[in-house]
């Protein structure tokens, strides 16, 4: 009995701890990237970790409910008062996609499907939890992943003293963003209740349906009042830990060689997400009259906290850069499934 849960243990076991240590070193996304590292270093070494349907479920409807955490009363007013800003971020992140696609398709054999995903700017857990609905004959996870965690990791690194650079000196005093969480039987609750509505998007056949269920039933929840604040963070903590543990179990089929040329066309297309969003950020920033760092915070395609962090730290308007980087997150939830429908023409 022991011994056929045995790769359950082992998936479970190194997911949470390579998540603790992640986490506790400061590294960005550390819960989901940490024990994604743990459990593909397990696959690697031949013991076949494995996660139940049950749990990966459950995984990703905690981290739809923490994504939809971010939505508040005031969401709908804030995007109203940045109509231009918030239209020329939707063509930065099109334009990303069409062209980092194109170039990973085009020189680095990915398929189509594989390469949308693997570009998609931001939302990396939506991202993963996409790819992961799909046979793998269909989408090459470890491509997916490596691309997606490079993003990250390059972006969060590079950012700031890019931005130092540009605008060496620049001022504005940032105001701390709320910090709350939700007792941890309301967190139960909610995350049940989206657990059931991801039951019913999954017969519907819908993508990503207990990741999406959770975004929609916690954004709702939280948007009309009735919500504030993030689920218990050792709940959040938990569902990105088997997301990682999910997408780990996936990854042993990565050799060297596709390591080298991942890595290559990683930095080849973070490189064209940068530039093109900065380039991007420099002309709204004039048309708007805001500083070119922040736009360039609010349009890069990282994530919602990494960002939003970052602009208090140099000093810029948290509610600005949160509020695009809150309707890219949505934006893109709902344009990457029609992406990932539209035909890919092989290069």
């Amino acid at each position: 009995m022991i011994a056929a849960y045995r790769p359950v243990f082992l998936a479970i076991g190194a997911a949470l701890c390579g998540a603790a240590l992640f986490q506790a070193l400061g590294v960005p996304a550390g819960p989901l990237v940490g024990s994604t590292v743990a459990v593909t270093a397990l696959s690697a070494a031949g013991l076949s970790p494995k996660v139940p349907p049950t749990l990966r479920n459950l995984g990703f409807t905690a981290i739809g409910v923490t994504l939809g955490a971010g939505v508040t009363t005031h969401f709908l007013t804030d995007v109203l008062r940045f109509p231009l800003s918030l239209l020329a971020l939707t063509i930065t992140m099109i334009a990303v996609m069409l062209i980092s696609s194109t170039v990973l398709k085009r020189f680095f054999g990915a398929s189509g499907g594989t390469a949308v995903l693997a570009t998609s700017p931001g939302a990396l857990s939506y991202s993963l939890s996409l790819a992961a609905d799909r046979p793998a004959a269909q989408i090459d996870i470890p491509f997916v992943m490596v691309l997606q965690s490079l993003r990250l990791l390059v972006i969060t690194i590079a950012l700031p003293p890019l931005v130092a650079l540009v605008e060496a000196g620049s001022g504005g005093h940032g105001i701390a963003l709320a910090s709350h969480a939700l007792s941890f039987p309301v967190s139960i609750v909610l995350i049940a209740i989206a657990a059931a509505g991801g039951y019913l998007f999954d017969r519907l056949s819908i993508p990503a349906a207990f990741l999406l269920a959770g975004v929609v039933i916690s954004g709702l929840g939280h948007g009309v009042g009735w919500l504030e604040g993030r689920p218990s963070p050792i709940l959040t903590f938990i569902g990105f830990s088997l997301a990682g543990a999910v997408i780990g179990a996936r990854f042993a089929s990565v050799t060297r060689a596709q390591l080298r040329d991942l890595f290559v066309a990683g930095l080849v297309v973070t490189t064209i997400a940068l530039a093109l969003s900065g380039l991007v950020s420099f002309f709204v920033a004039e048309l708007l009259g805001l500083p070119f760092g922040q736009v360039w915070v609010s349009f890069a395609p990282g994530g919602v906290e990494g960002m939003s962090a970052m602009a208090l730290s140099l000093g810029y308007d948290p509610a600005y850069v949160a509020t695009h980087h809150i309707f890219r997150l949505l934006l893109l939830i709902a344009i990457l499934p029609t992406f990932m429908r539209a035909p890919q023409p092989d290069p």
